[in-house]
C-alpha cells in the first residue's frame, strides 16, 4: 500500500511542481510546497473520513498544493518589499539538446490559448508578480492548468464568480501593452539568440539593435551580490549599449566568458559563467522573450542564492555558444 501511495504521488509530482513554480516563481519554494502537499496527502490517507474526500487524485493534489502556494504568496509580499534591487523569479533551468522543447502543458481551451502562448517563460513569471495572490492563483490554475472555477473557488474560499473575476483581472494585466511578449517558436528562438550572441561577441551595435525590439526591457537580479541596474532598462538604444558594456567587461574579467544554451522556464535561454574582478565565480542565467523576430525582454538572474541548483557548465563551453 505504501509503495502504491508513493507511486501515485510521484506520477503527479511533475505537474504539481509546474503549478507551484508558476505560482511562486521560486524553484525551491515550489519544491517545498510539493513536499508539504505530499505530507498532507499521506495524512489524509491515514484518516478514513478525509480519504473519502479524495475522489479524483490529481484534482485533490492540485487544490491542496494551490492552497499551500496561496499562503506562501500572501506571506511573500513583505519579503519582496525589502529585497535589494530588482527581483526576478528563481529560474527553472533544464538542459537543451538542440531539439524542440516539450509541450508546455497549458490548458487546451482555445478561447485563452493566445494569452498563454504569448506568455511562456520568464516573461510570464515576471508579470505575475504584479498580481494579487488571489489573482495569480486564479489565473495560473484556470488559464494555465484548466482547473474549473468551482474548484478554484474552494482554494480561494470564495465563489466561482469571484474566482472568475480574479482570473479576468489577471488576464488583463498579463496582456497589457507594456508586458514583453513571447510568441516565437523554438526555431525562431534559436535564430534570434544566435544573432544576439554574434552581435554581442563582435561588439556590433547596429547588429544588436536590429535584434532588439524598440521597446525591449532588461531586468537584472543580483540580490545585492553583484553590481547590476537597480531599475529596468527600457528601449532599444539604452539596452543595446548596456549589453555591449556588460559583455565587454565580462571578457576582461581574467577568464574567458563561457556559455551554453539551456531552457529557462521552458524557453531557450543562456547559462553564462565568468570570473568577477574580485575573483568570485559569476554565474548568470538569462531568460528571453522573443516576438516578431526580435527580443522583447531579457531577464538576467545573477543572484547566487537563486542559482545554487544550477549545474556547472561543461569544460568545453564557449562564447559565443554552440547552437
Amino acid at each position: 500500500m505504501t509503495v502504491d501511495l508513493v507511486a501515485e504521488f510521484e506520477a503527479e509530482r511533475g505537474r504539481l511542481t509546474a503549478v507551484a513554480h508558476r505560482m511562486l516563481g521560486s524553484r525551491s519554494e515550489a519544491e517545498d510546497a510539493v513536499q508539504e502537499t505530499w505530507l498532507r496527502y499521506a495524512g489524509a490517507l491515514a484518516d478514513p473520513q478525509r480519504r473519502a474526500e479524495i475522489r479524483h487524485l490529481g484534482g485533490w493534489l492540485t487544490t491542496t498544493c494551490a492552497r499551500i502556494c496561496l499562503d506562501v504568496l500572501r506571506s511573500a509580499r513583505v519579503r519582496r518589499e525589502t529585497y535589494p534591487g530588482q527581483w526576478l523569479p528563481e529560474p527553472m533551468v533544464t538542459p537543451w539538446d538542440g531539439g524542440v522543447p516539450a509541450p508546455d502543458g497549458f490548458a487546451p481551451d482555445p478561447a485563452h490559448r493566445a494569452v498563454r502562448r504569448d506568455q511562456l517563460g520568464t516573461a510570464l513569471l515576471v508579470v505575475l508578480e504584479r498580481l494579487s495572490p488571489e489573482q495569480r492563483v486564479a489565473f495560473v490554475l484556470h488559464d494555465v492548468f484548466a482547473v474549473p472555477f468551482a474548484r478554484i473557488a474552494e482554494v480561494l474560499a470564495s465563489t466561482p464568480e469571484a474566482a472568475r473575476q480574479h482570473a479576468s483581472r489577471a488576464r488583463r494585466a498579463v496582456t497589457a501593452t507594456d508586458v514583453p511578449r513571447h510568441t516565437a517558436d523554438p526555431a525562431e528562438q534559436r535564430r534570434v539568440l544566435a544573432a544576439f550572441a554574434a552581435a554581442t561577441e563582435s561588439g556590433d551595435l547596429d547588429a544588436l539593435v536590429r535584434v532588439l525590439a524598440p521597446d525591449v526591457v532588461l531586468i537584472g537580479d543580483s540580490g545585492g551580490h553583484f553590481p547590476t541596474a537597480r531599475r529596468p532598462i527600457v528601449g532599444v538604444d539604452p539596452v543595446a549599449r548596456f549589453l555591449l558594456g556588460l559583455f565587454t567587461r565580462a571578457g576582461r574579467y581574467g577568464q574567458r566568458l563561457r556559455a551554453a544554451p539551456v531552457l529557462v522556464d521552458g524557453v531557450l535561454g543562456l547559462h553564462l559563467e565568468t570570473v568577477a574582478p574580485d575573483g568570485r565565480l559569476l554565474r548568470m542565467v538569462t531568460g528571453f522573450a522573443v516576438h516578431d523576430g526580435r527580443i522583447s525582454g531579457l531577464f538576467h538572474q545573477l543572484n547566487p542564492d537563486k542559482l545554487h541548483l544550477l549545474p556547472d557548465l561543461a569544460p568545453d563551453a564557449t562564447w559565443p555558444p554552440r547552437w
